[in-house]
């Protein structure tokens, strides 16, 4: 079976077009699944079944973005924040679509990484993984720092007191240590390393959990409901609503986490694309209600700016301190989850890249015995376990919404690219209204991009910058796919 195909530099020959060809080369949809099948009992265990890999994407997404964002996004547009969200909703749609088609006909770890080097060839599919890794990596170290404000958050609400600054903050942001921010990394990290069929049976019950939290906030906030608080609906116009559904639409992301699940799924061909879909669908639902129930439960100037508004929201409906604290363990249980299942996605990522030669060998190192990749995973959550707990991330942290756009926007163009080379290619999953969909996908992506700051663009530039260099002093020699120069 071939394994490669000349990309647009060509037929590999000497000199400057060979190195052009290696740079474009495809490594075709056959070849890229065969390898991931070739592994038998040596490779990752199939044990996700499509309740756990929808539960891995709501995991994955469902986290601090409804418990936070929602305050940064009410003064934006008021009551028609619940349009906002719908807003957000409809452009992570576009791209979920995507995700599912190429989950359905290029069903292995890789996700967005290994549907681009069937579509784009070496060079892009490096660069997309190289965006992977800033959306991934760094978000969890993000997402950890938070996990300790909201834990000193429910240590005052219960206990009546918290970490001192300088053991739950990094070094240039007041502290010296962000001890809860390591823990919960290494505590993933733990559970990682049970297994992944254990991993996702927690996972799962985290998921029912922070989703009962947020079903019991909307009924409380419901009984409360008072139809004047919804007037005027629309106060800042339709410009306030665009504006809230770019704050809102990064609480979506993460959606795609079961797509670096596709060599540990029963049946990914079909499971796959019906748990990317699935669980939009879900965490759609739930963002809607909640702030529907938030601002017609008070007057939406109330919790314009709040950190905590879902906990305000509730202390004002009922008058009572408890309902914070629900919250609290609430938020607490969702970014544990958001760090384990994206935690395993980087982990997964890196799987599939060492396996075309692009990074080390160390990362497809899979155990005999628990069929995880041990070292892979020790090593990932100690380098996100020190960064979150002693690298202030500022900036850094921004720039993952470039790399999540940017990985979105080559799967949207990875769809047409496939339809075209491949249209026999057996796919469960056909995205609607193609070729709008797609289209509207990259579309919606460019215009969130250019809505970021001049800083943000910046870090991101100096990150592929970086990413660059790696590939070509590591990447390039040692890829899979590299024909040695002649005489070699």
């Amino acid at each position: 079976m071939s394994t490669v195909s000349a990309g647009p530099g060509g037929p590999v020959g000497g000199g400057a077009p060979a190195r052009r060809g290696q740079l474009f080369r495809l490594k075709s949809v056959d070849a890229i699944v065969a390898q991931h099948e070739e592994q038998g009992g040596h490779g990752l265990r199939r044990s996700m079944s499509l309740l756990q890999l929808t539960a891995l994407s709501i995991g994955a997404t469902l986290g601090t973005g409804i418990f936070v964002i929602l305050g940064e996004a009410v003064p934006l547009a008021g009551p028609a924040v619940v349009l906002g969200f719908v807003l957000a909703a409809v452009t992570a749609l576009f791209s979920a679509l995507s995700y599912a088609e190429l989950a359905g006909s290029i069903p292995v770890s890789g996700s967005s990484y290994s549907y681009t080097y069937a579509t784009m060839g070496e060079l892009v599919a490096w660069v997309c993984g190289w965006c992977l890794m800033l959306e991934y990596g760094v978000s969890v170290a993000a997402v950890a720092v938070g996990w300790g404000a909201y834990i000193d958050d429910l240590a005052a609400n219960t206990v009546g007191t918290v970490l001192p600054e300088a053991l739950s903050a990094p070094p240039g942001d007041g502290g010296v240590v962000n001890v809860p921010a390591i823990v919960v990394v290494l505590l993933a990290m733990a559970l990682l390393l049970r297994g992944t069929s254990e991993s996702a049976k927690v996972n799962t019950a985290m998921v029912v959990l922070k989703v009962g939290v947020l079903l019991f906030f909307c009924a409380v906030a419901f009984t409360a409901f008072r139809a004047g608080n919804l007037a005027p609906f629309v106060p800042m116009g339709v410009a306030g609503i665009t504006a809230a559904a770019s704050q809102a639409f990064f609480s979506y992301i993460g959606f795609d986490a079961a797509s670096t699940a596709g060599d540990e799924s029963r049946d990914p061909r079909r499971d796959l694309p019906r748990a990317i879909v699935l669980s939009l669908l879900v965490v759609t639902v739930v963002y809607c209600l909640v702030a529907l129930a938030a601002v017609g439960a008070v007057p939406w100037p109330q919790i314009s700016g709040s950190e905590a508004a879902l906990a305000d929201v509730l202390s004002i409906a009922t008058g009572q301190t408890w309902t914070a604290v629900l919250l609290s363990i609430g938020a607490v249980i969702a970014i544990a989850s958001v760090v384990l299942t994206v935690l395993y996605g980087q982990t997964r990522i890196l799987y599939a890249m060492s396996r075309d030669g692009l990074v080390p060998p160390v990362f497809s190192k899979v155990s005999a015995r628990r069929r995880i990749p041990v070292a892979n995973t020790v090593i990932v959550s100690v380098l996100i376990a020190l960064l979150a707990g002693l690298v202030p991330l500022g900036e850094l942290a921004n720039a993952t919404s470039i790399g999540t756009l940017f990985a979105f926007a080559l799967v949207n163009i990875g769809v047409v690219l496939l339809r075209r080379a491949r249209p026999d290619l057996p796919r469960t999953f056909r995205t609607p209204l193609y070729p709008l969909t797609p289209v509207l996908g990259v579309l919606f992506c460019v215009l969130l991009v250019f809505g970021l700051g001049t800083a943000t663009w910046l870090v991101f530039l100096a990150w592929m910058l970086v990413g660059l260099a790696v590939y070509a002093g590591y990447g390039y020699r040692h890829s899979a796919l590299r024909t040695p120069p002649a005489g070699a």
